[in-house]
């Protein structure tokens, strides 16, 4: 049975830059129609010619493929309606990262004061730009996304025309906050729809599933899996995958982030396929992000998937990804654009 995924799309994707960006971005490209690309990189993209300039090295990246980087920019509160305006034809989202809460995100805001953030977001919501947000408080490291619903909340109360994207999800409260507010929606990632923190830590530490949010309880997964798997309009697919290479990993202070690129499709396939809801893949994959990111135009792709065993590489270049080594139910058998 072959199985067909129109213009899928990765909501939330790291190609960082230089040799990595060489050895990712391909990886990416060759499987998705599109990606939202995070702007941390060092020093971060805060500008109109780095954002341009980085565009530039991601496409000089992926050759000949069929793949559109939606770019994005690292959020400051001193962005001006007048900035916004002359960059938003390049732009498809700002991102928000609070100070110090993950890879490369020490200029990121540290409190959430309204009037600090109103002149930024009243212009984003005016000017239709979406506000992406990994959603993490300093707190305990199980329970930073739950404390950061409440600022989720206020954010989407004071800003009702301001389209909010809570990053890659990791728990049943941020589920919940999906249907409280008409201008919240979500990305969830691969991984925390596949793991729990057992599988982290439980036994022996396992780096290379080792992130930011971390991994939470089963009962978290439960509610990623029910929303993805129902196609629930308000969440899309967004890997977050973030490379590192393997001995930052493999390391005392191991570097946070899952390199899932080049087995999302054939996982989220297998997932799909095993939970009786393979309709629903290209919602999750595809058509809800269309939706919710109205100013992005999606080139013509196709990804054809079947049955047929694939042996996960141990690496791509220097970087280890997910399921290393083990062999998948699904390959991709064609692309065609």
């Amino acid at each position: 049975m072959a199985i067909i995924i129109n213009k899928p799309l990765d909501m939330h994707l790291h190609l960082r830059d230089g040799d990595m960006l060489k050895t990712v971005a391909p990886l990416s490209s060759k499987s998705f129609a599109g990606a939202i690309i995070m702007p941390n990189l060092v020093p971060p993209v805060t500008t109109r010619e780095e954002l341009v300039s980085y565009r530039d090295r991601i496409k000089s990246s992926i050759g000949d493929d069929t793949f559109t980087p939606y770019m994005t920019l690292f959020f400051k509160p001193t962005y001006t309606k007048e900035f916004l305006e002359s960059i938003k034809d390049e732009l498809t989202s700002i991102k928000l990262y609070p100070a110090g809460i993950t890879t490369n995100s020490e200029g990121g805001v540290s409190g959430f004061n309204v009037e600090e953030l109103r002149e930024t977001l009243d212009a984003m919501s005016e000017l239709e730009i979406p506000l992406s947000i990994h959603g993490e408080t300093n707190g305990f490291v199980m329970d930073r996304e739950a404390e950061f619903v409440s600022i989720y909340e206020m954010l989407a109360t004071n800003f009702p025309k301001l389209t909010i994207i809570m990053e890659h999800i990791t728990t049943k409260e941020s589920v919940e906050a999906l249907d409280r507010f008409n201008n919240l929606y979500a990305t969830i990632t691969l991984h925390h729809l596949m793991i729990t923190l057992d599988d982290v830590a439980g036994g022996m530490l396992q780096p290379h599933l080792f992130c930011k949010p971390i991994a939470k309880r089963p009962e978290d997964r439960e509610a990623l899996r029910r929303v993805a798997l129902d196609g629930h309009p308000k969440v899309m697919f967004g890997s977050d995958s973030a490379p590192h290479p393997q001995d930052a990993k493999e390391s005392c202070g191991c570097a946070a982030g899952v390199f899932t690129s080049p087995i999302a499709l054939q996982v989220l396939t297998q997932l799909f396929m095993e939970n009786s809801t393979l309709e629903k893949l290209q919602d999750f994959v595809s058509n809800n992000a269309q939706k919710i990111y109205k100013n992005i135009s999606v080139p013509k792709k196709s990804i054809t998937l079947e049955k047929i065993p694939f042996t996960v590489p141990n690496r791509y270049g220097i970087v280890v990804p997910m399921y290393a080594g083990e062999t998948l139910a699904y390959t991709i058998t064609k692309i065609e654009r």
